[in-house]
């Protein structure tokens, strides 16, 4: 990827405010792309419809605008739209894509529910990261998928054969992984009729021309997923660089789903733009900013 013009990405997701771990990510993609004189754009990443809102939406880009430009994007526009997914989902982008999968065979039907694959589960299989290793017992033959036209509302999965998954993050260094012991068959479309977050952004990334990816630690397990899909459709993938995570005192990782403190709720308190932009985009963490994120828990 590196002799091509540097497009980089933010990918919010409207499920809630964003906290300052999502300013400190944004802002290290801002600065890649800026050093490189390249182009950065803005996805809504709002595929999720039973906690995406249209508010959160809103107060994504209200939130990031002081802090960052971006070139594209779903409040600008641009060559690459649209720059919501459930827009592209309507078009029928994905669609497109996961036919191919199912043509090649790498992709079955899995309509089984969370309580139905909890019980096939043997002793050390719900890994450390809190995902679970798929029971093979439960995989269909890939020739189910051709059965289908159009994924509709089933879930279908990724077939994960065990190898072994290395590259070289730009932050990080080497990263391996083992497929099949770290993680086994994922989803690539979902039974609410919407494709995953790993199938998703391996579409929009290379039909977007990304050239490199900025997301958190958190994600490095889903990159290996998604070297798979990319190794499946025959394209080549970004560059990676995932940042640290942002954490409070004791450790622990900030989460919209945790209530953890918002930018909002921080320039309530007093918090300037320039302070938090400052707070955020430092080589180490800022005492004043980790004391005021560990005070909401």
């Amino acid at each position: 990827m590196q002799n091509r013009s540097y497009r980089g990405r933010l990918a919010p997701s409207p499920t809630g405010f964003l906290h300052p771990g999502h300013l400190a990510t944004f802002l290290k993609a801002a600065s890649r792309s800026r050093e490189r004189q390249g182009t950065l754009l803005y996805r809504m990443e709002d595929l999720d419809g039973a906690r995406c809102r249209l508010q959160y939406d809103e107060a994504c880009l209200e939130d990031l605008r002081p802090f960052m430009n971006w070139q594209e994007g779903p409040d600008i526009g641009g060559p690459f739209g649209p720059y919501r997914q459930s827009e592209r989902l309507k078009s029928g982008i994905y669609h497109k894509y996961w036919k191919i999968l199912r043509d090649k065979g790498f992709i079955y039907p899995s309509p089984h529910s969370r309580k139905e694959i909890r019980s096939h589960l043997r002793d050390g299989e719900d890994l450390d990261t809190g995902d679970i290793l798929f029971p093979q017992e439960l995989r269909r033959p890939a020739a189910d998928a051709l059965a289908f036209s159009d994924p509709g509302n089933t879930a279908f999965r990724f077939r994960v054969e065990p190898q072994t998954i290395e590259f070289t993050d730009l932050n990080l260094g080497c990263v391996t992984f083992q497929a099949g012991q770290d993680f086994g068959d994922f989803l690539i479309w979902s039974n609410q009729g919407y494709p995953s977050y790993e199938f998703a952004v391996v579409v929009d990334d290379y039909l977007m021309e990304i050239t490199e990816v900025v997301r958190g630690q958190d994600l490095l397990l889903s990159t290996a997923r998604q070297l798979l899909i990319y190794r499946a459709l025959g394209w080549s993938p970004p560059d990676f660089y995932h940042c640290s995570l942002l954490r409070t005192g004791d450790g622990q990782r900030l989460s919209k789903r945790r209530g953890s403190c918002t930018l909002r709720s921080l320039q309530e308190r007093g918090w300037t733009v320039p302070a938090l932009k400052e707070a955020c985009q430092g080589s180490q963490p800022n005492s004043a900013l980790i004391e005021a994120i560990s005070g909401d828990f």
